[in-house]
């Protein structure tokens, strides 16, 4: 065995089993560690570009509670989030109401991406919906309650469940090049880009956040369930939703 194969017996994984590497448990990606030692390099908690744990309810010197459980190697993986932006913009949407942060959306996308699901889910196979389609439709009742009908192109389809995911681009698109209606709809998520807040953000906490390009800017709420470093910011995923 050569000296780059040798067993990786002297790196502890941090036995979360979070399955970003790929695999479903540390165990296998240990395993496969043993003749594949370059797959280390999947695990992002042994990375070093991660945020140091919040002081809060920690004495000086103490170590988060998930180091314990990690080892030395773990930098307060699991308490991770987003730092507080210092500018001294006002977080208030246009009826004076303060919010925590605007969601911008992905530089590869028209406009906000939302996950949605016709009040009828059989008619996104009946309209044979398919990525690329122009569309329109509006948030009605408990998920949303936008009074704005929204407009945009179809980002993916799941033809099974009816779910679809599509980018918000107003109603310019639809009048050059036609659309299909779906009627109304359920709002379930919210994906986009979050580079500033006026406080930390976690993961299972709930927030009031403005979408940048909301006609009406106004806030919203939403379960924050994902967060994710990128270049530009961090990625997040909000479901849950609620104007106001």
């Amino acid at each position: 065995m050569t000296e780059t194969m040798k067993p990786q017996a002297d790196i502890a994984l941090p036995g979360l089993n979070c399955g970003v590497c790929g695999f479903r448990t540390c165990a296998e990606l240990a395993a496969r560690v043993q003749t594949e030692p370059e797959l280390l390099k999947r695990c992002i908690h042994l990375s070093g570009d991660v945020m140091p744990a919040p002081d809060a309810g920690v004495g000086a010197g103490a170590k988060p509670a998930c180091a314990v459980e990690c080892g030395p190697l773990c930098a307060g993986c699991s308490a991770a989030g987003v730092p507080a932006d210092p500018s001294p913009a006002e977080w208030r949407d246009s009826l004076g109401r303060d919010f925590d942060f605007y969601l911008e959306h992905f530089p590869e996308d028209p406009g906000p991406r939302e996950v949605i699901l016709p009040h009828n889910p059989m008619i996104t196979r009946e309209m044979e919906i398919a990525e690329g389609d122009v569309l329109m439709g509006r948030p009605l009742g408990m998920s949303c309650g936008c009074p704005i009908t929204h407009c945009g192109v179809v980002r993916s389809v799941e033809l099974r469940t009816g779910v679809i995911t599509w980018c918000v681009t107003g109603p310019l698109i639809p009048r050059e090049r036609g659309c299909k209606d779906i009627g109304y709809y359920i709002a379930e998520a919210y994906e986009g880009l979050v580079t500033g807040a006026r406080g930390e953000l976690r993961v299972g906490m709930r927030y009031h956040f403005q979408p940048r390009l909301c006609m009406l800017q106004w806030r919203h709420s939403g379960l924050l369930n994902y967060l994710n470093r990128v270049p530009d910011g961090w990625q997040v995923r909000l479901e849950g939703l609620f104007i106001g």
